[in-house]
């Protein structure tokens, strides 16, 4: 594929995710994947849940540092030189934080006009549920694959995702350790990492 028509693409892809993403950035995983994994086939789900882990150790925001290094995968992927993938990454990151900086901007004149009024008691009544589902579909997304038939799911996990028993033991270690005993995630994910080192 043609270098800037990937650039076009990965602007145009992330920017409409930035545009139609409400709830940060685990709201927009589901999104991020869909048109990443699904619409243009340019990650494996496997590669896509990697970057998300990634962008869940690093510091930042986790849509921006996951559309930052998916941008550079992409390119990196398709034989692109270094400096062209770190160029995709600023493209991805760019794309996607453009909307919401002019949104930001315009709301923050009427914010002080709209607070408290009925219309946008009403309207955030109705996007805070949504925000709730964007990132509990991130979730399943992560693990499964999800088909339609008619209006049935059809839910199938993904293997890459869990490869082994290991993993599913490494997964319920660190829920029980995140929620059971309150551990500090920085701890949890220096161990994981560690365990990760011994058991593969």
């Amino acid at each position: 594929m043609d270098t800037l028509l990937l650039f076009w693409e990965l602007f145009s892809t992330f920017f409409l995710i930035g545009i139609f993403t409400f709830g940060g950035g685990y709201a927009m995983l589901s999104l991020i994947q869909t048109q990443v994994v699904v619409a243009h086939g340019w990650l494996s789900e496997s590669a896509f849940t990697d970057i998300v882990a990634i962008s869940q150790m690093t510091p930042g925001p986790i849509g921006v540092n996951c559309a930052t290094y998916t941008g550079y995968e992409v390119l990196h992927t398709v034989g692109a030189p270094h400096l062209i993938a770190i160029l995709g990454s600023a493209v991805s990151t760019f794309a996607l934080i453009l909307p919401s900086f002019f949104i930001v901007l315009a709301l923050v004149k009427f914010y002080r006009k709209v607070m408290g009024s009925r219309v946008f008691e009403g309207v955030m009544s109705w996007v805070r549920p949504t925000v709730v589902g964007l990132i509990g579909a991130a979730a399943v997304i992560l693990i499964c694959n999800c088909t339609w038939s008619g209006v049935i799911p059809h839910l199938e996990i993904v293997k890459e995702n869990f490869i082994d028993w290991k993993s599913w033991v490494l997964f319920g270690a660190a829920m029980i350790a995140s929620l059971g005993f309150k551990v500090n995630p920085i701890i949890i994910i220096l161990a994981g990492a560690v365990a990760g080192l011994i058991l593969y």
